[in-house]
């Protein structure tokens, strides 16, 4: 029997958890497994990272060292790539495929890749309707339950699954981008390539579990207050 005040939509937000914390549990344990192995070519994350740059005809992107754990990423609003403490200087097999991940976000900024573009002007506005969409929500209910107003918040919170679908394409064809270079400049062999591609297709699953949870509350915020009526 459940609880009075049992909310049956809230599985619909632990379904969204397990997604994310099982896709979170791959990719971690992933890379630490290839973390291990040690590329024949002996370069570091940094060095495989400038030398896939240089061979795209890129030499205006700066390659820093950011602290943390798999916080690498590209910024292309000041054209720095950041590699994290596990990838910078490591020569493994796993951050050598992470640094050549980024420099794949850094490859389509040079194309104008437009899926990027689209992902870059839509960080705001998800931003924005992820942070205004439950309190517009909530004075929509407490506005003697205004439907219109309870609607706006749900198309606000909208944008942010908008954001996670685009997000796809954009990070699915980095790595594209990753795997195909590392090949062409010999920085990683045949077999190296193959377990490279095995981590950067359990960080795929990250992207993919974040679209699905967005996309079940995005879910539950319809079941909740999408018909509503007044009394």
């Amino acid at each position: 029997m459940f609880f009075p005040y049992f909310d049956p939509t809230y599985i619909l937000v632990v379904i969204g958890v397990i997604i994310s914390l099982a896709a979170s549990a791959k990719v971690k344990s992933t890379f630490a497994k290839y973390a291990r192995v040690r590329s024949q070519s002996g370069l570091t994350g940094a060095e495989a990272a400038e030398r896939i740059l240089h061979r795209a005809g890129i030499y205006d992107v700066k390659i820093e060292h950011v602290g943390g754990n798999l916080t690498d990423h590209y910024d292309p609003r000041t054209k720095v790539l950041r590699l994290s403490d596990s990838v910078y200087g490591s020569d493994s097999i796993a951050a050598i495929g992470v640094a050549a991940h980024e420099c794949g976000h850094a490859i389509q900024h040079q194309e104008s890749y437009g899926p990027l573009k689209l992902r870059s002007t839509l960080v705001p506005v998800a931003n924005f309707g992820t942070m205004l969409a439950w309190p517009i929500i909530l004075v929509g209910l407490l506005l003697a339950q205004s439907q219109p107003l309870i609607n706006f918040g749900i198309i606000l919170f909208s944008t942010a699954v908008l954001f996670q679908l685009v997000t796809l394409p954009v990070e699915f064809n980095a790595s594209r981008k990753a795997v195909q270079r590392l090949g062409e400049a010999g920085i990683l062999y045949n077999q190296e390539i193959s377990q490279s591609k095995k981590v950067l297709d359990a960080a795929a699953l990250t992207y993919v579990a974040a679209a699905a949870a967005t996309i079940l509350q995005l879910l539950r915020l319809i079941l909740l207050f999408g018909g509503r009526r007044r009394d």
